[in-house]
């Protein structure tokens, strides 16, 4: 099963320093009939002004990944964590048993991100923040996992999350194609960050979102040059 959600039809909040649009119910948007999928929670596409940000607010029992499209994005914690994310590159946020954090652009340009939160397989545990580089260049042609909440992916170089998720992405030149199956109880959520696909016939628009339900084959194939991010979570939310 493809469900293509066109970019048009999300949620919108303009806030001046802030355009967000919301793939899933978020602030004052509510669809009860994009309140999450599976264990994806929140898909947030973010534009922040130049010297702006997201003030020190507090979160809990989530996981909080953010893939910076465009510009940077500063982060501070109330545990201690600082650090500058680049275009390209991603950090997470294990909310755990509670933190206070900011997000700012400090830049003199734009910053656009995707704000993912993947709800954890367990409440509780030590918050924890962590950021990694990963060259475009690496996942041209293939999805490669940058996040991700299972042992094996973590010691191949993947951010740890603490959910039953993974966290891909993959850069695609015109006619290129990558395959993508969802293992048995998970779904996955892509967007094309940049670029025009096909996801086996249905075409998928810069910022548009497809749920993929079931186990069949997806095949991308770029229309241009293409960037794609992906989430796979369980199907179900079984939080202890």
């Amino acid at each position: 099963m493809l469900e293509k959600r066109p970019f048009d039809t999300l949620g919108h909040a303009n806030h001046g320093w802030l355009n967000a649009r919301h793939h899933f119910s978020f602030g004052s948007y509510f669809d009860r009939d994009r309140m999450n999928w599976g264990a994806l929670r929140v898909w947030n596409d973010d534009e922040i002004a130049a010297k702006s940000g997201f003030p020190t607010h507090p979160h809990q029992d989530m996981e909080i990944i953010t893939y910076v499209r465009q510009g940077a994005i500063t982060h501070r914690d109330s545990v201690g964590n600082e650090g500058r994310t680049e275009a390209g590159d991603v950090q997470v946020m294990s909310a755990g048993s509670g933190i206070q954090h900011s997000e700012f652009n400090l830049e003199d340009e734009e910053t656009r991100l995707f704000q993912i939160w993947i709800i954890p397989r367990e409440r509780g545990g030590e918050p924890r923040w962590d950021a990694r580089e990963f060259p475009r260049g690496d996942r041209s042609g293939k999805l490669e996992v940058l996040a991700s909440g299972y042992a094996d992916d973590v010691a191949e170089g993947a951010l740890e999350i603490r959910a039953d998720a993974r966290l891909y992405a993959a850069t695609l030149q015109d006619g290129e194609s990558v395959t993508y199956a969802a293992p048995e109880g998970q779904l996955a959520y892509a967007v094309p960050s940049k670029g025009t696909l096909l996801a086996n016939d249905v075409t998928v628009d810069t910022r548009d979102g497809i749920a993929i339900g079931g186990n069949a084959p997806v095949t991308f194939t770029a229309q241009g040059e293409t960037e794609i991010v992906l989430v796979e979570t369980a199907d179900n939310i079984t939080m202890h």
